[in-house]
């Protein structure tokens, strides 16, 4: 008779070990924000979730108590030293045993189909639970807090329905927005294209101006090293044409400058407040590295391209990289 309680003991250990109640993988800011919208499954789910830590309380204090009565049956039916070494072989290899495929599944049968007078039985003692010192986790991998923005980017990457790919573009743009320079985005030197502060802007002129492709000229003196205003070809549609003019006296003297090893943060935050739309780039000695505008800081923050009407490539550096300009191409150059 002893040996069969010890073998119903023994299998009720096992099961009761077995259990592990399946949390839910929605973050408890989501189930509140739902709960609050009057989602009633979401408001059941929070008590669940609340009530789950004294539930596994609840069971380490069976599987404690059934280890004590498996050692006393033990003693009884096989002697001391008998009975002590079986209980001590228990107690080490239940939780192995619990968790083979087979427990697992009679366990996980026999929660679900209790698991609503578990909750009650819980709910309605809380004073045990409070007795027997209920381990509270209160979500903690659910709310803690993120601790780099790159954890911030694999939730985003591992989100299948939440974010659509563009929304993931704009997350991914946005956290490597701060660490992206001036550098990485501007136009290159041998793409971009100038006017001449000299030059007369007659009607040839202008259909070529406007054939470029960019709605602002740098306007040099010489060369691109000594960039002396901005052309902005929108309000030269309004000129006189029968009137001849000069670069010069149609640009705007005002130019910004702005280094290469800025950050696009810095970049933004300056066109906001100059209220301009083109810098020109310089490296450490003042030399012109290229251009860069409000629209290429824009792209990189949201992660799209802007192509306006002005526009005739969507990509500049892609343009410099095959040098429209033919720079450096000596008849008997060498590339080291």
């Amino acid at each position: 008779m002893l040996q069969v309680i010890f073998i119903i003991t023994v299998a009720c250990l096992l099961i009761a070990a077995g259990m592990r109640p399946i949390r839910s993988n929605m973050s408890l800011f989501e189930r509140q924000r739902r709960a609050s919208a009057g989602d009633v499954s979401a408001r059941d789910l929070i008590r669940r979730e609340k009530l789950l830590d004294d539930v596994l309380s609840l069971r380490r204090v069976i599987v404690a108590l059934l280890l004590i009565s498996i050692s006393g049956l033990d003693i009884n039916i096989y002697g001391w030293f008998y009975g002590i070494a079986l209980s001590i072989v228990i107690s080490v290899w239940y939780g192995a045993l619990s968790r083979t495929r087979i427990i697992q599944a009679i366990s996980s049968r026999i929660y679900a189909r209790f698991e609503h007078r578990i909750l009650r039985f819980v709910e309605k003692y809380p004073l045990i639970f409070k007795t027997i010192g209920s381990d509270k986790s209160k979500d903690e991998e659910m709310l803690r807090q993120l601790d780099s923005r790159e954890e911030l980017q694999y939730l985003v990457d591992q989100s299948t329905e939440v974010l659509s790919n563009d929304d993931k573009l704009l997350v991914s743009h946005s956290l490597a927005f701060r660490d992206r320079l001036v550098k990485d985005c501007m136009t290159p030197r041998s793409a971009v294209d100038t006017i001449k502060q000299g030059e007369f802007l007659g009607p040839l002129t202008l259909d070529a101006l406007h054939k470029t492709g960019h709605s602002r000229l740098p306007v040099v003196d010489g060369d691109i090293d000594h960039v002396v205003g901005i052309l902005h070809l929108r309000e030269l549609l309004n000129l006189d044409i029968k009137k001849s003019t000069t670069a010069e006296k149609a640009m705007e003297a005002r130019v910004y400058y702005i280094k290469e090893d800025q950050t696009l943060e810095h970049a933004l935050k300056s066109f906001i407040r100059t209220h301009h739309h083109l810098f020109i780039v310089v490296n450490e000695y003042r030399e012109t590295t290229g251009i860069l505008t409000l629209e290429d800081v824009v792209e990189q923050l949201i992660g799209q391209k802007i192509v306006d009407e002005f526009d005739s490539h969507d990509d500049l550096r892609a343009v410099a990289m095959r040098n429209p300009h033919r720079n450096n191409l000596a008849p008997k150059h060498v590339d080291l």
